[in-house]
């Protein structure tokens, strides 16, 4: 590619970061504050004030009393977004006063979720041309699910945007080794975002060993290959050693036996130096392969490094603190979820659950070109006609979707928790779309450029979806595409009508017109935090208060899940009334019901 060509590449990603991010912006203050969001508000608030102290009083703050009373707060996950939302709201709120609370806590995390439809765009003009790259790019926010989590001050798109930086980091390093060092340190930001980057490894590597693989073949490689050899036996024997001492000591016992000179720290070290060997051997055997395993040695050693430096709750007890974070997300609570009228509570889960949920989510004019270029890559991957960046693409969207399909991992929140499969998906929806622009274009006159060609299958395909978005935002959780019949389908089909409790926004303007001066409100499904949100960003009266349940409520506001109903009941029940004041119904299908004690 052309130096000038390259330019204009940069330049469009950038428009296209530009573009989403005042997308996100324009429309994330209709969008209520979720159970998690408001938990991560004020987690941030906590960690900026323990920076805070940092400045002033050092020696104080990096003692392990003070670090824990400041990182106690949500302590389940790691911190790098809580730091940048808290960071954020103490500056363009508290100092500045340039945002509302909310937003200034969200900007760092629609900042981050607008890299998605830049990358997608680099990576697929890349290896598609460029009308797949803006397809995917122009589509990924149409997608209204996606476009709700993107408005959130949460994880799941952040760590979707983490994973997507990652793989598009590790595609470029096989070709330029300094993308290897940034592809560690991108893989080093995801694991500080969420747990889910902790499968990156595993499904990078086995693109790593066939790239080195294929550079070792041929005559005068042998001691490249033997080479390769040892890096892998060096993979493997250290995994399988600490398997051996887990199962003589016990996972509790092992990890009681870590400390900076143990034999675990010593094995551990040893894993990364013995494959730096031999990367450094094979940057002079063979530099494709050195620069294709070099990548993941990168990643082994500043992922492990930065997810330790990020998190002070780590610094004082790294091996402790560390074990229960993982043990936590091992064994993380099975919340009841309701799928094609099966109140789904408890292990194993139906096999097909993320595949149905995505086709009854997805705009079936953008799932469509999914599931089509998804099978046309499957095709030219039998005929061996697909490149191995092509077969990464493939991978990644497939990866945390069948992560997330085991029986035995817990169902819930939506499509949130296989969202890094998507930006891939969406890659592959504009090279299908790509391909039928092409083949119209040939049964044109020449004389007609490709962007004729493009434009109205462009708007063809996204008006639905752009209808749909239009609809239903900013209640996004509530979205179903034209599989399940829109809403009202979904409902009779037995779907989950909503997750979360950022609905209840619905309902808040005729709270605040008819509920009476200091009456206490039960807001179903809002905790405390979020009920606080509410009212400091002017959305809910300073007057009203927060009502533990319905017994002791002035109104109650019930979301509508099928494994909440008695709580509906417990209302009547309180109220002595089975008739609602009003509610939120999205497609006359009930969202949110209020009712009033009489």
């Amino acid at each position: 590619m052309s130096e000038r060509a390259l330019r204009q590449e940069r330049w469009t990603a950038f428009a296209l970061w530009a573009l989403a991010l005042l997308a996100l912006l324009l429309t994330e203050r209709a969008v209520g504050y979720v159970r998690d969001e408001s938990v991560y508000f004020a987690a941030g608030q906590s960690y900026a004030a323990w920076l805070r102290l940092l400045v002033h009083a050092p020696a104080l703050a990096l003692q392990d009393a003070s670090i824990v009373r400041f990182f106690e707060e949500n302590h389940e996950h790691p911190v790098l977004m809580k730091l940048l939302f808290g960071l954020s709201h103490a500056v363009l709120h508290e100092e500045l006063g340039l945002m509302r609370p909310a937003t200034a806590f969200r900007l760092p995390a629609l900042a981050l979720n607008a890299l998605i439809p830049a990358l997608v765009y680099r990576m697929g003009s890349s290896l598609w041309g460029r009308t797949a790259g803006l397809f995917a790019a122009l589509s990924f926010f149409l997608v209204p699910r996606q476009l709700f989590n993107a408005e959130l001050a949460c994880f799941d798109m952040p760590v979707a945007a983490m994973w997507l930086l990652v793989v598009y980091a590790f595609w470029r390093a096989l070709d330029e080794a300094r993308w290897g060092w940034a592809c560690g340190l991108a893989f080093g930001l995801a694991l500080g975002t969420k747990h889910n980057a902790l499968f990156l490894p595993v499904a990078l590597a086995p693109f790593a060993l066939a790239r080195a693989w294929t550079a070792t073949s041929g005559a005068g490689l042998r001691e490249a290959r033997r080479t390769l050899g040892l890096f892998v036996a060096v993979s493997l024997a250290v995994p399988l050693l600490f398997a051996l001492m887990a199962l003589s000591l016990g996972p509790e016992g092992l990890l009681r036996r870590i400390a900076p000179l143990s034999p675990a720290t010593f094995l551990a070290g040893s894993l990364v130096v013995g494959l730096a060997l031999c990367v450094r051997r094979l940057s002079v055997l063979a530099p494709p392969a050195a620069r294709a395993l070099g990548t993941l040695v990168a990643m082994l050693a500043l992922g492990p490094l930065l997810f330790y430096l990020h998190w002070p709750y780590l610094w004082h007890h790294p091996v402790d603190r560390t074990a229960w974070y993982l043990a936590f997300h091992a064994e993380h609570l099975h919340y009841a979820w309701f799928y094609l009228g099966q109140l789904l509570v408890a292990p194993p889960f139906p096999l097909a659950y993320v595949f149905v949920v995505t086709a009854l989510t997805v705009p079936l004019s953008l799932l469509a070109p999914m599931v089509t270029g998804l099978l046309g890559l499957a095709v030219r991957a039998l005929r061996r006609r697909a490149s191995l960046a092509e077969l990464l693409v493939g991978a990644h969207a497939l990866a945390s979707i069948l992560l997330i399909s085991h029986p035995q991992v817990p169902h819930f929140g939506g499509v949130k928790h296989w969202l890094p499969s998507m930006p891939f998906l969406a890659m592959l929806a504009g090279a299908s779309v790509a391909r039928g622009c092409a083949a119209l274009s040939q049964r044109l006159p020449a004389r007609v450029p490709r962007a004729a060609v493009a434009a109205p299958v462009f708007a063809l395909l996204f008006a639905p979806a752009l209808l749909g978005l239009a609809r239903v935002h900013p209640y996004c959780t509530s979205f179903y595409g034209e599989l399940a019949g829109g809403l009202p389908g979904a409902a009779s089909l037995g779907m989950q009508r909503q997750f979360w409790s950022n609905n209840v926004t619905g309902v808040l303007p005729w709270i605040n017109a008819h509920a009476p001066q200091g009456a206490r409100i039960y807001l179903h499904e809002v905790n405390g935090y979020s009920f606080r949100d509410y009212q400091r960003n002017g959305q809910l009266r300073s007057d009203l208060r927060p009502a533990g349940g319905p017994e002791d409520a002035d109104l109650a506001a019930v979301q509508y899940h099928q494994e909440f109903r008695e709580h509906e009941v417990a209302v009547w029940q309180a109220f002595g009334t089975q008739v609602p004041v009003t509610g939120l119904y999205v497609d006359e299908t009930p969202q949110v019901i209020v009712y009033r004690r009489p």
